[in-house]
């Protein structure tokens, strides 16, 4: 699943990756393993917001924690970002909510691949103005 969300978040190495969600730390040490340098926890992050191209989120499984992990990250994120969302539930519905919360938050929704574990979905933040209390106010 690794592999899956770094293509469809056109990540490269040098990009600032924002790793968040159950599975974090293991993302971010497969990140590591495959020469990724930029990559931080959300829960860790100390460079200020708006400063990291690309968010990946794996690992959580109720759309209350997905939708949190979102909400923490995209306030990371500059204005033209790209984010992967791994969704490893069988809840229906789960995958529309998802990409609606993303639409909210100004992201574009470019692609989605199956995986063994579930599903990724990728998305494009196109020059959203970086209103952080609008993005609260949204959640």
């Amino acid at each position: 699943m690794v592999d899956t969300m770094i293509d469809l978040a056109h990540v490269s190495k040098s990009h600032r990756i924002v790793i968040s969600g159950s599975d974090s730390i293991e993302l971010y040490l497969a990140l590591k393993r495959r020469g990724f340098c930029f990559g931080v926890l959300a829960s860790a992050c100390r460079i200020p917001c708006g400063q990291h191209s690309a968010g990946l989120i794996a690992g959580d499984h109720s759309y209350q924690a997905i939708e949190a992990a979102i909400i923490q990250t995209s306030r990371l994120l500059n204005s033209s970002a790209n984010i992967a969302v791994s969704i490893e539930s069988q809840e229906n519905g789960l995958g529309g909510r998802v990409r609606t919360k993303l639409q909210q938050l100004g992201f574009r929704i470019e692609a989605g691949a199956r995986c063994r574990k579930g599903f990724v979905l990728a998305a494009h933040r196109q020059e959203f103005g970086q209103d952080f209390g609008a993005i609260a106010n949204v959640a």
